[in-house]
């Protein structure tokens, strides 16, 4: 079994101005991830307007598939227009951890 996890720093467009804005722009992105069959939540920046951090993880018996999801996420997050995805910090875990 093989656990993978990314985390994406994004930067918001200056019109976030409020935690509304904000997560009108957050949500879209979480329910878009939610479609690779991974958990996706904001996990980070919660005060922050103008920035997000987003979060996904994903089990699967091989950790080809597990990188294969996750880049199937940064994808989808780095095409995303109205935001910039700053950084992404993923980890991989296997049997042996």
């Amino acid at each position: 079994m093989f656990t993978g996890t990314a985390v994406f720093d994004l930067l918001l467009p200056g019109d976030s101005r409020s935690l509304k804005a904000k997560r009108s722009y957050v949500r879209p992105i979480v329910a878009a991830l939610r479609r690779f069959e991974v958990s996706a939540a904001e996990v980070g920046a919660l005060d922050l307007h103008g920035r997000a951090e987003i979060a996904v993880a994903v089990v699967a018996a091989e950790a080809a598939h597990v990188r294969t999801v996750l880049d199937s996420c940064e994808r989808l997050v780095a095409g995303r227009p109205e935001t910039e995805l700053l950084s992404v910090r993923r980890r991989l875990h296997g049997p042996d951890d």
